[in-house]
């Protein structure tokens, strides 16, 4: 069986961030499947249609290609709040995660290129994709911390930002995905807690190196 690590955690936490480079670490594949969740949501704006209008949401991640992933990773706009909102609305409709599951299991089962393992980053990785992951890790934050390095990010892209509206946004996230009846944001049990709140990316790689480390003994 291929080795799986599991980073979950909120918005915003630094999960992508060490996802990436435990994964470049060990030279397995890497899959944020946020950007899956985006990549639907984005769809359904892009359309015309809401979010939250489960026909529209589910239609959207049944089209959804690897292709099509691939081609959205670079567009600007799958990393800004608008696309975030989106991605948490349907995110929140059973038929949308039932679409997108197999695609992340696939990927667990099936590492692309040939690798020995994977590296997934979301909400549900360990508690619903992944439970037999032997590394689990739930990274989180405090809220004003995420807002804050969402805000910054957000300006880093050259796009228009305000923190007080991007705090909002990510209370109203949390609250969501935490409260949703298919898969909420929650860590497994067995999956050990990463606090980033007062530490930096580096600090933040380290320990979750240390971790996987520990557990893949």
């Amino acid at each position: 069986m291929n080795t799986v690590i599991a980073i979950d955690g909120p918005s915003a936490s630094g999960k992508g961030t060490i996802a990436k480079k435990l994964a470049a670490h060990y030279g397995f594949a890497h899959l944020d499947t946020g950007l899956l969740y985006r990549a639907v949501g984005l769809a359904v704006l892009r359309a015309g249609q809401d979010p939250s209008d489960p026909v529209a949401a589910e239609a959207a991640a049944k089209k959804l290609s690897p292709a099509q992933i691939s081609s959205m990773a670079d567009d600007n706009e799958i990393r800004s709040d608008k696309a975030s909102s989106a991605a948490s609305k349907v995110a929140a409709v059973p038929a949308v995660r039932a679409a997108l599951l197999k695609f992340q299991q696939d990927f667990c089962a099936n590492p692309p290129e040939g690798k020995r393992g994977a590296v997934l980053d979301g909400r549900d990785i360990g508690t619903v994709i992944a439970p037999h992951a032997q590394v689990k890790i739930y990274v989180t934050a405090s809220t004003e911390a995420r807002s804050e390095r969402r805000h910054k990010e957000l300006l880093g892209r050259g796009m228009q930002s305000s923190y007080q509206e991007v705090l909002a946004d990510m209370k109203e996230r949390d609250e969501r995905d935490a409260n949703r009846q298919t898969a909420p944001t929650k860590p497994a049990d067995d999956a050990v807690l990463l606090d980033t709140t007062e530490i930096n990316a580096a600090a933040a790689l380290e320990a979750a190196l240390k971790i996987t480390a520990e557990k893949l003994k």
